[in-house]
């Protein structure tokens, strides 16, 4: 995705850029970056594999991949970035993903509060136990049955989620 690509590498092909840019959502793959724009980057080196492929290849901002080609951001770490991706898309939604975000750039909250009526759509943090239904200070307001506003709050379990993607640790 560079101008400075090396005399005799090929472009990376079009259809794996996108999948590459659609699986980190257009972001820094980094869970504690996820800024934009982003480049793609060489997990192992362009001159190490002379190939473009999918489990190679990852979406970082220009500052993560200026740190990662100074060793500042291990193999290792790239590596699970990328694989924690491939199982956070397989299993949460975007409005989920988004919410394990916010607690990822703010450790230090144990709650959300969201809009009432979107607990279908965090079905799977809630399944996997690591967001509950918390009680709100004063109560809530409903309207035809549909509270308003429902606070959801990071379990222990999700506290630990949140630790090791951000850490790079496996999440499986």
């Amino acid at each position: 995705m560079g101008d400075d690509m090396p005399a005799g590498r090929p472009a990376i092909p079009r259809e794996l850029e996108r999948q590459v840019l659609v699986e980190a959502g257009h972001r820094c793959a980094i869970p504690t970056c996820r800024q934009v724009p982003v480049e793609l980057a060489h997990i192992d080196p362009w001159s190490k594999v002379q190939e473009h492929t999918f489990g190679n290849i990852i979406a970082l901002c220009p500052t993560c991949h200026t740190r990662f080609d100074r060793g500042e951001i291990d193999r290792k770490a790239m590596l699970q970035y990328k694989a924690n991706l491939g199982l956070l898309n397989s299993r949460y939604g975007d409005l989920e993903r988004r919410v394990l975000t916010v607690f990822a750039e703010h450790p230090e909250a144990g709650s959300i509060d969201l809009p009432g009526g979107l607990s279908v759509l965090l079905s799977y943090l809630l399944q996997d136990g690591l967001l509950v239904r918390a009680p709100r200070p004063g109560g809530g307001i409903s309207i035809m049955g549909i509270e308003q506003v429902v606070r959801y709050a990071l379990t222990d379990r999700g506290r630990e989620f949140v630790a090791k993607w951000r850490g790079a640790e496996p999440l499986a």
